[in-house]
């Protein structure tokens, strides 16, 4: 092993590698992937002079814990945490050198639940069909970190450029997401759509990577059975027998049988990344904005 790679000290509640997707592979039946807070991932490969695409450590509420064998420049974005090198305090949101053999902590986040991880030069595992992502539903792409596994770290390129500033969006407190009606919501009463658009929900302990599950009222229907499985979309919003809507994420499934009442805008989807347990859901209509990108 290459002596520009880190070693895993302590892998977290969830940690995987991530980097923009897959996409253009839904076809083929394979989910975009990538990370879930796109703006924290970009953002930490601009503050160690990584291209966008670049591979990051998408860690989950609990941080994780590496051992650089190279000095190397990192960044911590996404959900705050405290960050540490050998124990002493480090900066988050910002480029920090890291010695060789030195031990970098990224700690339990004090709201949201994803913080990304940048190394200068990325991380260098092979990409599988053009991504280096971790995708859970698929098991495409490198498996979550496991305590002990050593990563590949690659090349780093231009130093990056020092910023003044650093744009980060505040604690969602309550996450608001603008629907598209569609394509079936004709398969919900006038009652139905309704409730979407006025009601409450919070966000279930069981949502994941794949999708944000919610709890609260119930959507009504006006037919019964289910559909042929069609193509899903990142952003879609699937109501199950339930009721209760399910936002699709990045590792959501190709197809799926049930209704899709509407499909909330893309830019929208980084702060859904970040809304813990328990946070309010609110839908809205959107009349304009930027389309959805496909799967």
């Amino acid at each position: 092993m290459t002596d520009r790679a880190f070693a895993v000290v302590r892998a977290g509640a969830l940690t995987t590698v991530q980097d923009l997707g897959r996409i253009g592979h839904a076809h083929l039946g394979v989910p975009r992937s990538g990370a879930l807070d796109a703006d924290a991932h970009r953002l930490a490969n601009r503050l160690v002079g990584n291209a966008p695409e670049a591979a990051t450590l998408e860690t989950t509420v609990t941080g994780c814990a590496v051992r650089v064998r190279c000095a190397v420049t990192v960044a911590v974005t996404g959900a705050p945490c405290p960050v540490t090198v050998d124990g002493r305090p480090a900066a988050w949101g910002a480029p920090v050198r890291v010695p060789a053999d030195a031990v970098l902590e990224v700690g339990t986040v004090t709201h949201g639940l994803r913080s990304y991880v940048a190394f200068a030069g990325g991380v260098g595992i092979e990409p599988v069909l053009g991504s280096r992502a971790t995708d859970l539903l698929s098991g495409l792409g490198p498996d979550p970190l496991a305590d002990g596994a050593v990563l590949p770290l690659g090349t780093p390129g231009a130093p990056a450029v020092a910023a003044d500033a650093v744009p980060h969006a505040g604690p969602v407190r309550e996450l608001v997401l603008p629907v598209r009606l569609g394509p079936r919501d004709d398969w919900f009463t006038a009652q139905g759509l309704r409730t979407l658009l006025t009601g409450v929900w919070r966000v279930s302990a069981e949502s994941n990577r794949i999708g944000l599950r919610t709890e609260g009222p119930s959507l009504e229907r006006a037919r019964d059975g289910e559909l042929p499985s069609e193509g899903m979309a990142l952003g879609a919003v699937q109501v199950p027998p339930n009721g209760l809507p399910v936002l699709f994420l990045a590792d959501h499934p190709t197809t799926g049988g049930y209704p899709v009442v509407g499909v909330v805008q893309e830019a929208a989807l980084p702060a859904a990344a970040q809304a813990a347990p328990g946070t309010p859901v609110r839908f809205v209509r959107a009349h304009r904005g930027p389309r959805t990108r496909g799967a």
